[in-house]
């Protein structure tokens, strides 16, 4: 059971949850392209959510000005809540992941990619699909078997064509082969299929691969150098940390550089979404993953971090969706507003 592997990433993903559509996603774009601010023509024109993208030198990733925390922000005002609305608005204003679905993904990614590049713009991508996800916990599921996995992820690649997206790559999939949880006659197939999709996608021109490498709270890069390299990771642009985890930039940065060193200094993201306080020290030790109170937002994303190891911070996770139904929590990925207004309000 999940109790038994204290410190582990969670990603507990979007399967379950809300999640923006490509369609959506094109209409958010054009509604960001027209301006609707609102011009007092009918009420569904005022209350359309909108945000501004960020200065591109600063963080050239799309911000969805259709997504939850947007659609929150548009709920809140037109209840005249501006105090909620503008706390949420913190989430709003800045990129998230786009975690990418199992049905439609070619037709997903291709709606979120143009849209962002409609305002000259860089999608940010999760992929969370890989068979037996999750090790059939809060976030199971996944693709059926590997050659699933392989369509899914060649319609994904066709959806980027030749737009830029920086791509996040299954969350938790190579941990779980380190600590145990995925069953051992499933790892030399995670193995393959881990390497396929990073060349899979880096045949895409613009397309940027992050293969995720867990927290620094869950192993040690002694641990997961060789798991890397078996995975491919030479032919990625670099890892990624602390998906949907909790742990400081400046762990999560020492801890970086260490496992860098050690597979060829490639550089790394780290999610900044929900760390500005640092990891819940309260409860069972084996749920400190799952919807900890008091926490807050992190750094905002930025390609601007001083670092020249540390690509990007990123907001992998969403901030304000669930991690799973523990400590009153809706089901993984399904948005919950007072979570949200718990992290934007205990942000500094």
């Amino acid at each position: 059971m999940y109790g038994s592997y204290t410190g582990r990433s969670r990603t507990r993903g979007r399967a379950a949850g809300l999640r923006t559509t490509g369609t959506a996603a094109a209409l958010g774009a054009a509604l960001l392209l027209a301006g609707c601010s609102g011009d007092g023509e009918g009420d569904e024109k005022k209350s359309a959510p909108t945000v501004e993208q960020q200065p591109k030198d600063k963080d050239p990733y799309w911000v969805n000005p259709d997504g939850n925390a947007a659609r929150q922000v548009a709920a809140y005002s037109e209840d005249g809540d501006e105090k909620n609305a503008e706390l949420i608005r913190r989430i709003a204003r800045q990129p998230v992941g786009e975690w990418i679905g199992p049905d439609t993904p070619e037709a997903e990614v291709k709606g979120v990619t143009e849209a962002a590049a409609a305002v000259d713009r860089d999608a940010l991508l999760v992929l969370y699909n890989i068979p037996h996800r999750d090790c059939g916990q809060f976030s199971k599921g996944g693709a059926a078997d590997g050659n699933a996995y392989r369509a899914w992820l060649d319609s994904v690649a066709k959806g980027i064509g030749d737009r830029s997206a920086t791509v996040i790559l299954e969350p938790d999939a190579l941990l779980h082969l380190v600590d145990g949880c995925t069953p051992q006659e499933f790892h030399e197939e995670r193995y393959d299929l881990l390497k396929g999709a990073i060349q899979r996608l880096k045949q895409q021109p613009a397309t940027k691969v992050y293969l995720d490498a867990g927290n620094a709270g869950w192993q040690s890069p002694d641990a997961l150098f060789q798991p890397l390299q078996r995975a491919g990771i030479a032919e990625a642009d670099g890892f990624s940390l602390n998906v949907s985890n909790f742990q400081t930039t400046a762990v999560s940065t020492e801890f970086g550089k260490k496992l860098s060193e050690k597979i060829g200094n490639k550089p790394f993201v780290i999610d900044t979404s929900r760390n500005g306080n640092g990891p819940y020290k309260g409860g069972d030790p084996a749920e400190s993953w799952c919807n900890p109170p008091g926490r807050a937002l992190g750094e905002a994303p930025t390609t601007q971090t001083g670092d020249e190891r540390v690509d990007a911070y990123l907001w992998i996770k969403r901030p304000g969706e669930s991690d799973g139904d523990c400590k009153g929590g809706p089901k993984a990925g399904a948005w919950w507003p007072e979570y949200a207004l718990g992290l934007a309000g205990a942000t500094k």
